[in-house]
């Protein structure tokens, strides 16, 4: 299921959804003109590769740096291809202007950053050994969506489901699409094979997780206008 949008206004420009966005681009049209063996030193360098962090000896053969703490930031901002830098940006468009609604723009950016390292932190413990580099945003963008789960989950987004050749439109109550989504993650982790270069579905579930429990710390009463029984939500509904 592909979201196409959600009816929630959001009350504020969103300069932090927006400026991640814009970084996210630029990051990755700067690495179009890379060949194949600079895109894997790139992404074993500025991504986070979990056996260099658990097994120092295994990453000084391999000619690692002694450097850590680069990539657990810069590894957010790094995709593998158009489809995932597409994919993440449309759903960080989608969501993260109305979690920025209720934090402005400094705390939803600190929050998107945890939630990614929550993500990140999950992964690694899965699967310490894991020799493939994580890159992507995908996991700081679950929390985002973690977070709207919580605050929106009257929300409706319209939803695209390509069945065969028939395009389906229509529209899921906001707390059905997230936590089929969620749900979808879990079961694709417990799947998946240990170790597994595929799509790091842990993280995705940190990530979600970490946004629900961070939102706490974030939200902003009095910007929450939309918000599940906030009095603006009972005049607009």
């Amino acid at each position: 299921m592909i979201p196409l949008r959600d009816n929630i206004p959001s009350r504020h420009r969103s300069y932090a959804m927006w400026t991640l966005v814009a970084l996210n681009i630029v990051v990755f049209l700067a690495a179009l003109g890379l060949n194949a063996a600079q895109e894997f030193t790139l992404f074993h360098l500025y991504g986070v590769v979990p056996a260099r962090y658990f097994d120092p000896q295994w990453a000084m053969i391999h000619g690692y740096p002694e450097g850590l703490l680069l990539p657990l930031g810069a590894h957010m901002f790094l995709h593998s291809g158009w489809l995932h830098l597409i994919f993440n940006m449309w759903t960080l468009w989608i969501f993260g202007d109305n979690v920025e609604d209720v934090m402005g723009p400094f705390k939803f950016l600190a929050f998107y950053l945890l939630c990614g390292l929550g993500a990140l932190a999950v992964h690694m413990l899965t699967d310490p050994g894991s020799m493939v580099p994580v890159v992507g945003a995908s996991g700081a963008i679950a929390g985002v969506m973690g977070a709207y789960f919580f605050l929106y989950p009257h929300a409706k987004v319209v939803t695209f489901l390509p069945i065969l050749i028939i395009p389906f439109v229509f529209e899921l109550p906001a707390v059905f699409y997230l936590g089929a989504w969620f749900m979808t993650q879990v079961l694709s982790g417990m799947l998946a094979s240990s170790g597994g270069g595929g799509v790091a579905w842990w993280a995705h579930i940190g990530g979600f997780v970490a946004g629900m429990l961070l939102l706490r710390f974030f939200r902003d009463d009095s910007r929450c206008y939309y918000c599940y029984r906030s009095e603006t939500f009972k005049e607009w509904k």
